[in-house]
């Protein structure tokens, strides 16, 4: 689905990626953790295409095509998604009106026609009553006035009603109580398929109470210093990074 190869990421002139390298196959859910500043939402921006990032070395590959210099449109039609850490407000444009247009331009995009206005209704009511959306919540402007807890409801929301192929979820978990992080959970499980992906960003590892990941792997100074399953998040949890800091300062 997705491969990286010794990628290295600079912003304003600093570096913040140092050959990255990482394989996430179909069906497959990977974790990224690390400390703050190591660079985990910039893994996320340069596999969206999101400007102001310069590539230094290295390539990406989504289903075996370079997407080095494709914008974020072309990544999205592709199949790529991602969920933002902060979604901006856009006042005048309704939820239902956003992901009708979205659905519609990545479908066109893909050589399909547009989804029957049946069909959406079902798939829209079918995703709403799994993420406990009230209906009036769909009408409201894109994000404007939204508490945290909203905007990443209706960041989810977007997800299972695109249904990419590969979905960055950048700390969707940040500052959600414990039932509002159920429900955003049982949204995910349900999205998961065979042939679709997720890459999920987190500081956390209570999200991975209710989200199973097949790999975990520590980002630290722009490096991938460590992969492991679940076990590798619920340690970092109990003993925190400084092991892994440490272990990666005596090898460098």
């Amino acid at each position: 689905m997705l491969k990286i190869k010794n990628l290295s990421v600079s912003v304003k002139k600093k570096q913040i990626l140092k050959n990255v390298n990482l394989t996430i196959k179909k069906g497959e859910i990977h974790v990224i953790m690390g400390p703050n500043g190591s660079g985990k939402s910039t893994i996320a921006s340069i596999i969206a295409g999101k400007k102001n990032f310069l590539l230094k070395k290295g390539e990406i590959f989504f289903e075996k095509k370079k997407i080095n210099f494709l914008s974020p449109e072309k990544r999205a039609q592709l199949g790529i998604f991602l969920s933002f850490q902060d979604p901006v407000e856009i006042p005048g444009i309704s939820i239902y009106n956003f992901i009708k247009i979205s659905l519609n331009s990545i479908r066109k995009a893909n050589g399909k026609n547009e989804i029957s206005s049946n069909n959406f209704l079902k798939k829209l009511k079918k995703v709403s009553d799994l993420l406990k959306i009230d209906k009036k919540f769909l009408f409201r402007s894109l994000n404007e006035g939204f508490s945290g807890g909203e905007k990443k409801r209706n960041e989810i929301f977007q997800m299972c009603m695109i249904n990419p192929k590969l979905s960055i979820l950048d700390e969707i978990d940040s500052g959600l109580d414990i039932d509002a992080l159920r429900t955003l959970s049982r949204g995910i499980n349900t999205f998961k398929k065979k042939n679709n992906s997720l890459l999920i960003i987190t500081h956390y590892q209570r999200l991975l109470n209710y989200i199973i990941p097949d790999y975990v792997h520590i980002l630290y100074k722009g490096k991938i210093i460590e992969s492991g399953k679940k076990e590798l998040a619920i340690k970092i949890e109990s003993e925190g990074y400084n092991f892994y800091k440490k272990k990666y300062n005596e090898i460098k």
